[in-house]
């Protein structure tokens, strides 16, 4: 717990900094170097107040923080991006809509984060992978994130779907969003709840889940890092041990997938300690023929087609790879590796002329 308390005061102190520093640059009429600044200091402070596991003063202050300088962020942004509010269960949840520039008719990419993002850490509105490609691009802050945590909506094993089918429902009421283009992309954790919305919602035309979280939460919760399960106690409000544990044995996709209809990308690491390959498999194999399945060998959790994490969240090359596949979905374009599995060797690519379709480096 004290080393948790250094960490938020640290990361805290970093993003007072880079907050002065963002007002010094906007008084000297430096807009653009202001936003980034902005950006760096609502990232910060996201990250601060994430390692707090309850509801104290001091997570408000960092929380609000945050929302503080993504403001500046949204002021100063080269494109529009507005506050989505949804009614829910007596709830006000919130979301981030990145507006594709000119008018008409767009796509919309649903994306969810991980279980330790808020909606203010991606996509840097310089680096938007979907506004790039023409999308709208609408950031969650589900059940168990963000400003869901502040409000103390607890995380369940399925009501993270029916709150993002209830933002849908919002979002394709829009005159600008095109209801028969809409996709979900789930990153890490997000790519569980991504396949229960398109499961659970037939408008969804295609769904990119990398950063696989879809094996036994156990691999999670008890043996990649104890801060998992103090996490995810709080996240569900959870009283006691065998109660978290009941509520992650039923958070599972193993009958979900067969009821998505639309193509589907799975994306692994070849040795992802919180999903193991032959999980992955089984999943796959449960799953229909639009369904493909991307390994990359040799790598962990977080994936890279450059085999490299040293880089902000928001660079990472997946989304760039996510995105390009979902728009090719979207576009009407049919995956010539629909229904197989990639091997990806350091070096090699999903676009190549004959990628590797195996399950093993043998």
């Amino acid at each position: 717990v004290r080393s948790h308390a250094m960490i938020s005061k640290h990361l805290g102190k970093i993003g007072r900094r880079l907050e002065r520093l963002a007002g010094e640059e906007a008084a000297a009429g430096h807009r653009e170097t202001a936003m980034d600044l902005w950006f760096e200091a609502s990232t910060a402070y996201a990250n601060a107040q994430h390692t707090i596991m309850a509801n104290t003063a001091e997570k408000q202050e960092l929380h609000s923080s945050s929302l503080r300088a993504f403001e500046h962020v949204r002021e100063l942004a080269p494109y529009a991006i507005e506050r989505v509010e949804i009614a829910w269960e007596g709830f006000t949840l919130a979301g981030n809509l990145h507006v594709a520039p000119g008018g008409g008719k767009k796509p919309l990419v649903f994306f969810v984060p991980g279980c330790d993002m808020t909606k203010e850490m991606a996509p840097h509105p310089r680096w938007n992978h979907a506004g790039q490609r023409d999308m709208h691009y609408f950031v969650f802050d589900g059940p168990g994130q963000g400003e869901s945590n502040l409000q103390g909506v607890a995380l369940t094993s399925d009501n993270y779907e029916q709150a993002a089918v209830a933002a849908l429902d919002v979002l394709l009421a829009r005159p600008d969003v095109d209801a028969e283009r809409v996709a979900v992309y789930g990153l890490s954790f997000g790519s569980f709840w991504a396949l229960r919305i398109a499961a659970r919602d037939e408008r969804v035309a295609a769904v990119a889940a990398p950063w696989a979280s879809y094996g036994d939460k156990r691999h999670l919760l008890d043996e990649e890092s104890p801060r998992f399960k103090q996490l995810f106690a709080y996240l569900t409000q959870a009283e006691s041990e065998a109660e978290l544990d009941a509520i992650a044995a039923s958070m599972t996709v193993e009958d979900d997938v067969a009821r998505i209809a639309c193509p589907t990308l799975l994306v692994s690491g070849e040795y992802d300690p919180r999903s193991p390959i032959d999980e992955v498999y089984e999943l796959f194999d449960r799953c229909g023929e639009q369904t493909e399945l991307w390994v990359f060998g040799d790598q962990h959790h977080m994936v890279s087609l450059l085999g490299r994490s040293d880089v902000p969240l928001w660079m990472l090359d997946i989304h760039a790879l996510a995105l390009d596949w979902l728009r090719d979905r979207l576009e009407g374009r049919p995956s010539r590796t629909a229904g197989n599995v990639l091997y990806l060797e350091h070096g090699e690519g999903p676009s190549a002329p004959s990628p590797a379709m195996k399950r093993s480096w043998l």
